[in-house]
């Protein structure tokens, strides 16, 4: 058991009024495999018995920090990083846990790969009771292919994140958004810093009715119309409020169960085809990941209009330049979907996906059931 004033990690779990799932979490990290760590608990102003709970425990690596007043999770975060002795922090949502091997992995990672920032993992899914719910969500791998997304999703998720604590000091949480900041915070990071995930599930997130709002959903996509503006100015890139809508649909087509009619169509390709132009000049992505990217969001917009345009929304797949793109993030990362080992898949025997969630698995996002 590690008491050093100078442990190798600092685990950051930012609470607030999570009494009922708080001792899960810690509890999560004190039966970790890597014991050199110290977990700093910053409560948010809870009105609850969360206090009281991270009172309970004896263990000399658990910190107690507090908020007077509520601040919201970004400064609860900022919070937790100042209050760190380690030379890494990872980051657990107080309503999650961790799988044991989670905190070995990430500081072997680190300090194997130096010139790395932050590495995250992948996460499955339990409901309210801790009951798990069979799925898994997936981030893409390699420092190119995350920054590559920057436009569209963050690369890594907080509560599966360790990083160098010098990194997040120099990229705080922008304590002006209360909901959506890890998007801002690590599409920020990747602009700047190599960033990757290990293909292997660290975390197990708790889904429950206080995360589900559709006011809730609502904002974080108010953040991250607000992120990308900033982005897509920086690149000087024009656009118009209804492109930074039509490019968020982009991402939630599935779950706001939206088909594109043939004017969503013409937009898409014209957009992505934009963005590839620009990054043709300016070299803010990494190529070819970038122009995989935006290959298969075409595939998807392509995929979801077939249901009401039919047979003639794939003439004009095939008939667009995007469609190299899309073939060559498939080609790359088709692998995510397939049974393993794939070296003894009988391919006439496996039962494949669908394109759109081929198209989701390539871009690190699908859901495994």
């Amino acid at each position: 058991m590690a008491t050093s004033d100078s442990p190798t990690l600092s685990v950051v779990i930012p609470v607030y009024d999570r009494r009922h799932y708080l001792a899960a979490a810690i509890d999560s990290i004190l039966a970790q495999t890597f014991a050199d760590f110290e977990v700093v608990v910053v409560d948010d102003g809870s009105r609850d018995d969360s206090v009281a709970v991270v009172r309970r425990y004896r263990d000399p690596r658990v910190r107690l920090v507090r908020h007077q007043h509520n601040r919201g999770v970004a400064a609860a975060r900022n919070t937790g990083v100042a209050a760190a002795r380690g030379r890494y922090v990872a980051f657990l949502d107080s309503d999650d846990v961790a799988y044991p091997d989670r905190l070995a992995r990430q500081v072997a990672f680190l300090d194997a790969h130096p010139d790395v920032a932050a590495v995250g993992g992948w996460m499955d899914r339990m409901d309210a009771r801790g009951r798990p719910l069979g799925r898994v969500r997936r981030r893409p791998v390699a420092p190119d292919d995350i920054a590559a997304q920057r436009l569209f999703r963050p690369g890594i998720q907080n509560t599966t994140a360790m990083a160098r604590t010098r990194v997040l000091r120099r990229y705080p949480h922008d304590e002006r958004f209360e909901i959506g900041e890890d998007f801002d915070l690590w599409t920020r990071i990747a602009a700047d810093c190599k960033l990757a995930n290990l293909p292997r599930v660290l975390v197990r997130a708790r889904r429950h009715g206080a995360q589900t709002t559709r006011e809730r959903a609502a904002r974080v996509e108010a953040v991250r119309a607000e992120v990308l503006a900033r982005h897509l100015e920086s690149l000087g890139i024009g656009f118009s409020d209804e492109d930074l809508r039509r490019h968020g649909l982009l991402r939630r087509m599935h779950r706001e169960r939206f088909i594109p009619d043939r004017a969503y169509v013409d937009w898409a390709e014209a957009w992505l085809l934009k963005l590839q132009a620009c990054n043709g000049e300016c070299r803010a992505f990494p190529e070819p990941a970038f122009a995989h990217v935006l290959g298969l969001f075409w595939l998807k917009a392509c995929w979801h209009a077939s249901a009401r345009l039919g047979g003639r929304v794939w003439r004009r797949f095939f008939a667009s330049p995007l469609r190299v793109g899309a073939a060559g993030g498939l080609v790359k990362d088709v692998a995510l979907r397939l049974p393993r080992p794939f070296a003894a898949a009988r391919l006439d025997t496996v039962a494949l996906p669908r394109a759109d969630d081929i198209a989701e698995d390539a871009l690190g996002q699908g859901t495994m059931r």
